[in-house]
């Protein structure tokens, strides 16, 4: 009988599984990525959820090449569903009709989420310019 894998084990494959497509896309800075991960935890105890995300659509504007858009998006594809919105959703559009319990609930996972892709990124992505 196969052991089934904890939410934090499943955080931490998608994680890597990001990092590692940032590390090997040509297109998207890794550099830029990697600060973006290792600031992000700080904007949004600072700034909030919703205020980083709208920060990094700004910056990213739909561009997928570039590492503000790359993030959020990481980030939206892995919050979405498991609030139980759709995998197609977008988490901000998501923030501005949910309740507050669920904006929580959504800055918590965000934050479990973000401490594995900060670590990878550290780990993986390094000082590479």
């Amino acid at each position: 009988m196969a052991n089934p894998r904890t939410v934090e084990q499943l955080r931490a494959e998608r994680a890597l599984a990001r990092v590692i497509a940032v590390k090997n896309d040509k297109d998207v800075k890794s550099s830029e990525y990697a600060t973006l991960a290792k600031r992000a935890p700080a904007n949004i105890q600072t700034n909030g959820l919703g205020q980083t995300l709208a920060f990094w659509r700004s910056k990213g504007k739909g561009n997928r090449q570039n590492a503000a858009e790359t993030i959020y998006q990481d980030i939206s594809k892995w919050v979405c569903p498991r609030m139980g919105w759709g995998d197609r959703d977008d988490l901000l559009t998501k923030l501005t009709q949910c309740s507050t319990q669920d904006y929580r609930r959504a800055t918590v996972e965000t934050m479990a989420f973000l401490n594995w892709l900060k670590r990878f990124a550290e780990a993986e992505l390094g000082d590479e310019k």
